[in-house]
């Protein structure tokens, strides 16, 4: 007697599974534009790589033999897989199932993939769409009780973000505990007018009042966007397949691993001369930092993060010469560069993912300060404000700060780590103090102006005197700014400031472990 009978039951069990919801659920979720769960695993992982880990797990009928008659599967789909040749987990919600509701999950198989990701030291990936498995109204009538609210296995996503990179896609509506699931990430990303995220979606918030909303009006990914709910919005599931492949590229597996070099592209002598005017003289006109940044990070390299919102600061992932960096950049385009409350949210959890995962940090610094005004005091952007320098002084990581205009007040003194050596250089162009020359003057000097016969022309007396002492060159003479350079040899610079500090960047947890 051979085991053959056993592997036929299993295979035939598999294929039960493998049907997900029935043809006319996979038809359904076709013609609202998007793929099934097993599909987008096959598209986001590497060709044949993928394992599946409690594949014929589910709700099983049987007839009064006790022989099996049909199983519909967990709407959860997980296993290890590579991408870039590099072990992940993969963990994907099947909508074919009731929806993805809790009614037809099993929840072990979601902390056993969260287990894994933690214990083995591999990223994870999280393609959502549906509630997650937190309970619904129908719960009540199948259990026969009403659950009291609770998250069995969350401490495992609460480790993860300190452990592991993690990636959430929103690729349907996601609700409820698929949306906190999405949300307890290092990078997320929706597809634009096909997912929608939400606490609660439409059929409950319209039952509170008059106004009624769609998916798109009430959690669309322009909202959660600019929001900062999530990080980024891709025009396609594959699009977005993409941009985990791409941001999992600069990190390393674990906290217990450095980010590893990836291919030197790029000569570390490449000279940009347009460099040297990207700033212009009159400190009234703006300039776009992004295309600073490209044009010194290693070509194409620049991957940011969270685009549309907190924008006074661009954050996002880049290399030099090949090694990965944690990069940031004042925005002149909003609100001069000055840090808003939802800009120092921002840059808190930009560094915080930073010295997770032993990424240096690249500042380019135009910071007149902190945003003033009632709006900006309602919105207790001194409390945001000293939060984000309190992270920043919390960094173990190298640092590295370019002043490229201004540096004003306490939100121009958080351009770095000030309890530790780093790496700061001025521009030309720099300017600093405790506030600017620009609407202090007539403070300071109110006495001396009202008494002049031509207050006109003390004012642009004192003007000049100041502008001379505020020098960056009288700076440098205290040692005050460490050096003033050319800009154009920026990204020399940076190649041996990444070499310097690869030996040292260290490995394992940090001592305050990131949240969302």
């Amino acid at each position: 007697m051979s085991w053959q009978p056993e592997m036929d039951e299993l295979r035939r069990r598999q294929e039960m599974t493998a049907r997900m919801g029935g043809a006319d659920k996979v038809k359904r979720q076709h013609d609202g534009g998007r793929l099934t769960v097993r599909e987008r695993i096959d598209r986001l992982v590497d060709k044949g790589s993928f394992r599946e880990i409690g594949s014929i797990a589910g709700k099983a009928e049987y007839d009064g033999k006790n022989d099996l008659v049909e199983l519909t599967p967990s709407n959860a789909v997980m296993g290890r897989a590579k991408i870039d040749g590099r072990p992940v987990a993969v963990t994907g919600d099947d909508f074919t199932v009731r929806g993805g509701s809790a009614d037809a999950t099993i929840k072990e198989k979601a902390i056993f993939i969260e287990r894994y990701a933690n214990q083995y030291r591999v990223p994870i990936v999280r393609l959502i769409e549906g509630s997650g498995g937190g309970g619904s109204v129908k719960t009540i009538e199948t259990t026969g009780r009403a659950n009291v609210p609770g998250v069995s296995g969350w401490e495992w996503t609460v480790r993860n973000m300190g452990t592991v990179p993690t990636v959430g896609l929103g690729l349907g509506s996601v609700a409820g505990l698929g949306a906190a699931r999405l949300a307890a990430t290092h990078y997320s990303v929706m597809v634009k007018e096909t997912s929608a995220m939400f606490v609660a979606g439409p059929p409950v918030v319209n039952r509170l009042g008059p106004q009624q909303f769609g998916k798109q009006d009430l959690g669309g990914w322009e909202i959660q966007l600019r929001a900062g709910a999530i990080d980024e919005a891709a025009d396609s599931e594959d699009e977005a397949f993409a941009l985990a492949r791409r941001f999992l590229s600069y990190l390393p597996s674990s906290v217990y691993d450095t980010p590893p070099r990836g291919p030197r592209t790029d000569d570390p002598d490449r000279r940009e001369e347009s460099l040297f005017e990207a700033i212009p003289r009159d400190i009234r006109k703006v300039y776009r930092v992004r295309s600073i940044v490209e044009k010194i990070v290693d070509k194409g390299s620049f991957f940011e993060m969270g685009k549309l919102y907190g924008r006074p600061v661009a954050t996002g992932l880049a290399r030099i010469d090949g090694w990965p960096v944690a990069v940031m950049a004042s925005d002149p385009m909003f609100y001069g560069g000055g840090w808003t409350a939802d800009a120092c949210q921002k840059v808190a959890r930009f560094v915080d993912l930073a010295e997770t995962f032993h990424l240096p940090v690249v500042y380019f610094c135009d910071c007149p300060g902190f945003l003033i005004g009632l709006e900006a005091e309602k919105s207790g952007v001194i409390r945001q404000g000293v939060r984000t320098m309190s992270a920043m002084f919390q960094t173990t990581v190298p640092w590295c700060t370019f002043i490229i205009r201004n540096a004003f007040g306490v939100a121009g003194a958080a351009h770095q780590n000030g309890a530790r050596l780093n790496w700061r250089y001025a521009w030309p162009s720099g300017r600093w103090g405790s506030l600017p020359l620009e609407g202090g003057i007539e403070a300071a000097y109110r006495a001396d102006i009202d008494a002049a016969s031509d207050p006109k022309a003390k004012m642009a007396e004192i003007e000049e005197r100041l502008n001379k002492l505020r020098s960056p060159f009288r700076s440098a003479e205290t040692f005050w700014i460490e050096e003033i350079i050319d800009p154009r040899d920026t990204r020399k610079i940076l190649c041996e400031f990444v070499e310097t500090a690869a030996p040292v960047r260290g490995t394992g947890p940090t001592t305050h472990c990131m949240r969302p």
